[in-house]
């Protein structure tokens, strides 16, 4: 064979070769293009790195959790504690809805916006206190210790006006669950709320404040008046805690909750309905009233209650107050402030206030 020869052969055999190699890269490209979703559920390195939070906020899926809570200016950072534990606690898709002033707008939005809550979802409504023009008493002594935004619950579907079913939430707690449980309580057919019953409940056993017992419905009705006679409710009932509610919205849009709720307002501010020497807050009584035997039962260790109270330090144990899914100091002493029991469970939660107005009362060294 000649060398031309050898040459084309050559050639050729590196053509082929070539062509080959082509053919494949080729193939490959087409497997890649035609492949669907080649990273689905994944995120890629410097998606992770553009996107430090991606992780984090790509798990808070599924239905949307509705909690309301109020916020007023001097305890602002309840409210943040609350959020916070909530927040950090649970992966659920959770939306808080705020309550408040339009005095508490600017540095509600400061204190969100500018530490590690920065990614929670929430929006502001302003309370309007007209809402309870003419269905209070201007000379009732109760008014002095009453916050109008407390009443902010008798309104949830006003302020939810989307939502099916939604959490209501005093500022003064701590939720060391994951809301999602709480969220799943079962509410029985016909029911537009969900509470904490108190007899059988170890939060409230053996406290007694005043003439009145806070576990029944003699600790915060007047069973003397006739209004209170006609409704044939048995003044041993036991009571329940307003300070989480679970609520059917759709429910209670059915049954007018909220109006029935000012109807006794209304009626109690002409005829004096409350028990004179009443357990608790006055947002109680149109609640009991409204939902005798006509609500769901809350797990009570989701509202453990009372660490507000004095002797709460002796009645639970640290492992019980570890245990529990949520914590509530109703009562005078709140974890802010100087005398509070477990104050140090609060704190894990409480946030810094970026523009140092709200700051906790701590002892000092030399306090006894």
């Amino acid at each position: 064979m000649t060398l031309r020869k050898v040459n084309v052969v050559i050639i050729l055999l590196l053509a082929v070769a070539f062509l080959i190699i082509v053919q494949r890269n080729l193939l490959n490209l087409s497997d890649i293009l035609h492949m669907e979703n080649p990273v689905a559920g994944k995120s890629l390195p410097f998606e992770s790195e553009l996107s430090p939070d991606l992780g984090l906020e790509s798990v808070r899926k599924g239905e949307e959790i509705s909690v309301l809570i109020t916020a007023v200016e001097e305890r602002l950072g309840a409210v943040v504690a609350a959020m916070n534990s909530v927040y950090q606690n649970s992966k659920a898709n959770v939306v808080f809805t705020i309550v408040t002033l339009n005095d508490t707008v600017e540095h509600l939005n400061v204190w969100l916006s500018k530490t590690q809550l920065n990614n929670i979802k929430y929006n502001i409504v302003i309370f309007k206190p007209e809402l309870l023009s003419g269905k209070m008493s201007k000379d009732s002594p109760m008014l002095q210790d009453a916050q109008p935004l407390t009443f902010a619950r008798f309104y949830l579907p006003v302020y939810l006006p989307k939502a099916e079913k939604a959490i209501y939430l005093d500022d003064d707690v701590i939720v060391q669950g994951n809301i999602q449980e709480l969220y799943e309580t079962n509410l029985k057919p016909g029911h537009a709320a969900a509470f904490s019953d108190d007899c059988d409940s170890a939060s409230v056993k053996g406290i007694i404040r005043g003439a009145g017992n806070p576990n029944n419905y003699l600790g915060f009705l007047d069973f003397k008046k006739d209004a209170i006679k006609q409704l044939g409710m048995k003044a041993n009932t036991c009571s329940f805690n307003p300070g989480v509610i679970i609520a059917n919205l759709t429910e209670w849009r059915n049954q007018n909750i909220t109006l029935q709720l000012e109807h006794w307002m209304e009626l109690n501010s002409r005829e004096d309905l409350y028990s004179k020497t009443l357990a608790e807050s006055i947002i109680t009584p149109p609640l009991l009233i409204v939902f005798y035997k006509r609500h769901s039962a809350i797990d009570p260790m989701w509202h453990v209650r009372h660490l507000g109270t004095t002797g709460a330090g002796k009645r639970y144990s640290p492992q019980f107050v570890k245990a529990a899914k949520l914590l509530h100091w109703n009562g005078h002493y709140k974890p802010w402030g100087r005398t509070s029991s477990f104050s140090n469970v609060w704190d894990k939660w409480f946030i810094a206030d970026p523009v140092g107005k709200f700051n906790p009362v701590r002892k000092s060294p030399g306090d006894h």
